[in-house]
């Protein structure tokens, strides 16, 4: 007996995959820059201390457990059930669990971009160098983190990242079983994903929410432009049980007890929020917001970081069969109308609650759609960098080193603000530490109504804010120590003696 040959009838013989080129060595230096100021605000994380509704979190927490937790949620808060099972995991572990927050939250978030770049690269049909992906997921991700207004709300107070700054997150991490599915398990494995997170998603976050349809509904309308085949259908397949899932999420929401205590609480049915001044006044707004956003330098850094992704890209041996596999001008122009309108809906939906402070304390709620802004302007620089490298070669050397140059620059731009609040923070812990020792020590010899100076950090709210003028959190921070009631002081708890 004699051994078959390779390649027969049946089995045609496999073709080596050339190997994939070697990150050039200035990609490599770059990526040094903003993965060094991700590991710098992982180690600020130290000194985040419970602030806001921390405060009315953790008594429940350690009361009455995670399903206390849920009741809270669901019975009189929000009606966020995904949001309080989040909040337990962290809340669960007190003071460290929000120290830590940070840094786990940042990690999960980059894993994400990381693996979501070369899974829509594959899709495409295109390859990019071995490190390519960290660069763009690392640079991508410190500009999500910190070009925004409000650092610290976006990236250290948990109960908001779980809110606005993870769930976006979460929403792209169940597109990569799409993207990667070429088996028939694969694609059964993309719809479970698909349904359990977008009931995930619909009970995490109304604003992600938000815009996880609106995307989800203009990858629909594109689907009938694209070409017929078996890949049309899995993303219409796909895309319509996410958004199924997403709404069923949402009716759990809107039908709980604690959403419509918040509805009335803020005056917002659902004809006010859609009435003629309602819009108007979102629409006016959202231009605000834009103009903020757009007129941040720091943000060309995702743009920069994407022109180099399409300078490196290459295309692949095999024909692209997923998602993506379109020509990407209407895609483009798509996404472009998906994040206007998204960000609108947005608007529209939490204007009530920040009427007077959406572009100051309301902020936070900006980064359900500026995830997508991040992402699309890293997509609209990989298209731009794709175009010059096939139409222009004479001028990718000087491109390149231009990009290059903007990425390292909104890395150390990004690096001097995050020095400032570090300082902030650590002020604030160091009193918090103090106060928190005091408090319990008074609180275990008896004490029922104990002095509170408040210290804030990032347009935090703390007890007695505004000079005493805000009382909230001021009663849940009593339960917090085992009090009756805490009285405004303006004198901090002394240090030790050294």
């Amino acid at each position: 007996m004699t051994a078959e040959p390779p390649g027969t009838a049946d089995t045609p013989p496999a073709t080596p995959k050339p190997p994939r080129p070697r990150l050039p060595l200035w990609a490599a230096v770059l990526t040094v820059f903003p993965l060094a100021l991700l590991a710098a605000s992982f180690w600020i994380g130290r000194l985040v201390r419970p602030g806001g509704d921390d405060w009315c979190f953790l008594p429940v927490l350690r009361d009455d457990g995670v399903s206390g937790m849920i009741g809270k949620f669901y019975l009189h808060d929000n009606g966020r059930v995904a949001n309080a099972l989040m909040v337990a995991l962290y809340g669960a572990g007190g003071v460290p669990g929000h120290q830590w927050y940070a840094t786990l939250s940042g990690l999960l978030i980059l894993a994400v971009l990381w693996a979501l770049v070369p899974a829509a690269l594959h899709s495409a049909g295109r390859t990019a160098p071995r490190g390519v992906p960290l660069l763009v997921a690392s640079m991508t991700a410190a500009v999500f983190f910190f070009a925004t207004p409000n650092t610290y709300k976006t990236f250290y107070w948990p109960a908001s990242s779980v809110s606005h700054t993870v769930a976006p997150a979460l929403a792209a991490a169940a597109v990569i079983p799409l993207l990667r599915a070429r088996s028939r398990r694969g694609r059964i494995l993309a719809l479970c994903v698909a349904a359990v997170a977008g009931l995930f998603i619909g009970t995490l976050s109304e604003g992600t929410s938000i815009v996880a349809g609106v995307l989800l509904c203009t990858a629909l309308l594109l689907s009938l432009r694209s070409r017929p085949g078996p890949g049309r259908h899995r993303t219409r397949l796909w895309c319509g049980v996410a958004l199924a899932a997403l709404v069923a999420g949402l009716v759990i929401i809107y039908t709980s007890p604690g959403s419509r205590h918040r509805r009335d609480r803020f005056g917002t049915g659902a004809t006010s929020v859609v009435d003629t001044g309602s819009l108007a006044d979102a629409l006016r707004t959202y231009g605000d917001i834009l103009g903020t956003v757009l007129t941040t330098w720091t943000y060309l850094g995702a743009l920069a970081v994407g022109v180099l992704l399409g300078l490196l890209l290459r295309g692949s041996d095999g024909a692209a069969d997923g998602p993506l596999r379109a020509r990407p001008l209407l895609p483009a122009l798509a996404a472009v109308a998906a994040f206007l309108v998204s960000g609108y809906l947005c608007t529209l939906v939490t204007l009530p609650a920040f009427e007077h402070n959406m572009l100051t304390y309301g902020t936070r709620t900006w980064n359900d759609y500026l995830f997508l802004f991040v992402l699309l302007l890293a997509g609209l620089g990989a298209l731009l960098g794709t175009a010059l490298r096939t139409r222009a070669r004479a001028a990718v050397p000087l491109v390149t080193g231009a990009a290059a140059l903007l990425c390292a620059a909104v890395c150390v731009g990004l690096f001097v603000p995050l020095t400032g609040l570090a300082h902030d923070m650590d002020v604030r812990a160091r009193h918090w530490d103090r106060q928190d020792r005091w408090l319990r020590q008074e609180a275990a010899r008896g004490a029922e109504v104990l002095p509170y100076a408040p210290a804030s950090v990032g347009q935090m709210r703390d007890p007695f804010g505004n000079h005493g003028r805000s009382v909230w959190p001021a009663d849940c921070t009593a339960r917090y120590y085992h009090l009756k009631r805490i009285t405004y002081s303006t004198q901090p708890v002394p240090g030790p003696p050294h």
